[in-house]
């Protein structure tokens, strides 16, 4: 049985983390079943983008399960810790957009995942934080890199050293989430971003992304060789030819079957 139920349908994948119980708290299990899913779904030509969020109305993740943490010394956390960053690498590194449905904590590992993804939209109950020193421990799934990238090393600073909760409204006003919805709205926001994504070229998506991932802690011209040489890649494949075209011919591109 997997802890992460995957649906797939006009090319976009929705990954639900089904661990209510626990309020979707992540253990060696539903690590190993969400980065086995977003591969999956990486090397699935039925997707274009994907969808990922938790089971229930209370949590996205609340976090890694504490009980199992409890009984670790440094191997294990080490092990657990190195898995959980190769988690949230796959999610990162994906060709295909991966869209963060945030519907309800996202704390500690599950901000870390959402800040994994490409994309964060988040219910007006959703929560995020990254508690880990009120444990007497820090962030070890990227916490400590992603953040200070996505709100500035000031803001990220004081969130991690004071382990306090983030509102929703607060984290779209900081640029942790691109989006704030009622949370009955929010798959709907999360597909209708997945359909603008949709009617563009796979491989300019996919380009796009690695130049975006690329440039960060690049210098500008560092990033700009990036971008040219994937630039130039695109031209003469058959999707560059069909998008130009379509525009010449004033219609709309067929770039997926």
């Amino acid at each position: 049985m997997s802890f992460v139920e995957k649906k797939i349908e006009n090319y976009i994948a929705t990954l639900t983390i089904n661990r209510p119980d626990a309020l979707n708290a992540m253990n060696d299990e539903v690590v190993s079943d969400l980065e086995s899913a977003v591969q999956s779904c990486i090397n699935d030509e039925r997707v274009g983008v994907i969808i990922i969020t938790g089971s229930g109305d209370k949590a996205f993740v609340a976090g890694a399960d504490i009980k199992k943490m409890q009984s670790m010394g440094p191997e294990g956390a080490l092990a657990f810790g190195k898995a959980g960053q190769q988690m949230t690498l796959t999610i990162e590194n994906s060709p295909k957009p991966v869209i963060a449905a945030v519907n309800g904590f996202a704390l500690g590992g599950g901000c870390e995942i959402s800040m994994a993804c490409h994309i964060r939209v988040a219910s007006e109950n959703a929560t995020f934080g990254q508690p880990e020193v009120l444990l007497g421990i820090l962030p070890g799934w990227g916490g400590t890199q992603r953040l200070p990238r996505l709100v500035g090393s000031g803001l990220a600073n004081e969130i991690i050293t004071t382990g306090r909760m983030v509102k929703a409204d607060e984290a779209k006003a900081i640029g942790l989430v691109n989006h704030v919805v009622p949370q009955d709205a929010l798959m709907d926001k999360c597909k209708d971003i997945a359909n603008q994504i949709l009617r563009n070229g796979p491989n300019a998506i996919a380009q796009s992304l690695d130049c975006i991932r690329k440039g960060v802690g690049k210098s500008t011209e560092e990033g700009l060789a990036v971008e040219v040489e994937n630039f130039s890649k695109l031209f003469g494949t058959e999707e560059a030819s069909e998008g130009l075209t379509a525009f010449v011919e004033k219609r709309s591109p067929k770039f997926r079957k």
